[in-house]
């Protein structure tokens, strides 16, 4: 950490020592580390890997990220929500510490958790369509399934089904 609180340097451990992920990870995480000694804003790094698609990928422990598309989109997501204001934080959930009363808390506290379940829920269902979808011939955004096929939300483009 610097001085600041901010993270100066990134280890991950992955669970076979001497894997070819372990590797890559590590190699990932040293390049990281360079970078923001060398002053790469954490906000920009976290924009750049969250959310990147690959696999391993699926449901986490994390209540604030139930479901992580790879490996460094939770490793971003988590650094983002742990050490980046809340406005530039990838996450919806709302700030704890803004409730004083007891009754004013456990409504909170309930719509908190309505709006993470329903965050989870958007989040597998997003999952649940998207897991196996091809990037997009034309512009590269994941497609969604419709059908037997896939279509690009972002572009209108098809896999080739009318």
């Amino acid at each position: 950490m610097f001085l600041d609180g901010m993270p100066g340097e990134v280890f991950i451990t992955m669970s076979k020592e001497g894997s070819t992920i372990s590797g890559l990870m590590d190699s990932f995480a040293t390049s990281i580390s360079i970078a923001l000694q060398y002053g790469v804003p954490l906000k920009v790094l976290v924009d750049k890997f969250s959310h990147a698609r690959y696999e391993p990928s699926g449901f986490s422990n994390n209540p604030e990220i139930p479901i992580a598309k790879s490996i460094s989109d939770y490793i971003f997501r988590w650094l983002g929500l742990k050490f980046l204001p809340k406005e530039d934080a990838p996450s919806t959930a709302p700030p704890a510490n803004e409730v004083s009363s007891p009754a004013a808390r456990v409504k909170a506290k309930a719509e908190a958790a309505s709006k993470i379940s329903a965050i989870e829920r958007n989040e597998k269902v997003v999952f649940d369509t998207q897991s196996d979808a091809p990037p997009c011939h034309e512009c590269g955004s994941i497609m969604i399934r419709s059908g037997s096929c896939y279509k690009c939300l972002q572009c209108g483009s098809t896999s080739g089904c009318s």
